[in-house]
């Protein structure tokens, strides 16, 4: 194999590698947190709701159907949370 394959062959496998391991420490993040519906201020929710098309467009304070992503647990402490959708 030529030096310039071998180099292109060695920085793709390294960036493999790390790709891999990013994918795992995201799954890793997202068991450890949780959708919080109802307590999003206007303008401040993480993704797209039924009545707003994209994170950060939910209209009101409280939005029912709005959520941001919280550590697991933490929801049902806030006032007004829930895990389920309104």
């Amino acid at each position: 194999m030529k030096k310039s394959n071998l180099a292109v062959a060695a920085a793709v496998t390294g960036l493999l590698v790390v790709g891999g391991t990013m994918l795992t420490a995201t799954s890793a993040v997202a068991a450890d947190q949780e959708k919080c519906y109802g307590v999003a201020k206007a303008g401040q929710n993480d993704c797209a709701t039924k009545m707003s098309s994209c994170a950060g467009t939910s209209k009101k304070d409280a939005q029912k159907d709005a959520f941001v992503v919280v550590p697991k647990g933490l929801c049902g402490k806030l006032s007004g949370g829930s895990t389920m959708s309104s």
